[in-house]
């Protein structure tokens, strides 16, 4: 099993020695660093080059939204998760346009955690259910006037979509269209090629923002 390799970046101890054992459930995380503040961060990232540094931004006295900046500077290799106490619209988005791959509150459950440090690692976003309804506020707000575009999915991949976006596995999918778990993972790869996305909380994004589906995240 590969193991990647993870700094935990927050003030609080409780919060690392919390973090650190969540992911000792998992083999495949080594913790190699925990920090308090912003200059231990960026010494342990030029020494250790993590796959995946997990930091609370929000922290006045050690860390910044500057501090995301810094840290695809110093170990551009590194995937940034973000696990955040921070609910000002205007600080969540100025960090996602740092290069944080994903965001989650510190309201988020242990699975959903280790759920976004698996997705972060292989490069895809992932977003808690707060910052999604943030993300889709902030995208219609932009809107001038209505999108009348047709989906590019066909009937059936519109199907998957809802289901999915509802919670579904693969299994529970092909058991409610009648399908093989092989079909529903043909269609699901089709489906994130067509619309150019990675993830599923971006599938649920876009379902949501094209009215497939109540939102009901």
């Amino acid at each position: 099993m590969k193991q990647y390799s993870v700094l935990l970046a927050d003030e609080q101890p409780l919060l690392r020695l919390a973090l650190r054992q969540l992911l000792g459930q998992k083999g495949q995380y080594q913790v190699v660093g925990e920090v308090g503040n912003e200059e231990e961060m960026l010494a342990s990232l030029r020494v250790n080059k993590p796959d995946l540094v997990i930091v609370d931004y929000s922290q006045s006295e050690s860390f910044r939204p500057s501090s995301i900046a810094k840290i695809k500077t110093v170990s551009p290799v590194t995937q940034v998760l973000v696990i955040s106490a921070d609910t000002r619209k205007d600080k969540i988005a100025q960090v996602l346009e740092l290069g944080v791959t994903s965001f989650l509150t510190k309201t988020c459950g242990l699975n959903e955690i280790l759920e976004a440090a698996q997705a972060t690692l292989k490069g895809e976003k992932f977003f808690c259910g707060r910052v999604i309804d943030f993300l889709l506020e902030k995208s219609f707000a932009k809107e001038t006037e209505i999108n009348c575009a047709p989906t590019p999915l066909s009937a059936r991949e519109i199907e998957i979509v809802q289901l999915s976006s509802k919670g579904l596995i693969a299994k529970e999918i092909a058991d409610t269209l009648n399908l093989s778990t092989h079909t529903v993972y043909t269609h699901r790869k089709n489906i994130m090629k067509k619309l150019q996305i990675s993830s599923s909380s971006e599938l649920v994004l876009y379902a949501v923002s094209k009215g497939l589906v109540h939102n009901e995240i």
